[in-house]
């Protein structure tokens, strides 16, 4: 039996950033299509902050 083993300690950041961000991008909302602008940006900001930090270490 193959025994995989994984840290997982990525979905914990990604976790925390998601909340930060919601938090942030939810209060400016006081509409139903902003509350819904604002939970689409922030399940999409860690990966656009990633890709950009990457772009800049040139990795």
């Amino acid at each position: 039996m193959k025994n995989n083993i994984s840290n997982g300690g990525g979905g914990c950041i990604y976790g925390l950033a998601l909340i930060g961000s919601l938090i942030y991008f939810l209060k400016g909302a006081v509409s139903f299509g902003a509350i819904m602008l604002a939970i689409g940006k922030s399940i999409v900001w860690p990966g656009v902050l990633v890709y950009h930090l990457l772009k800049f270490l040139q990795i």
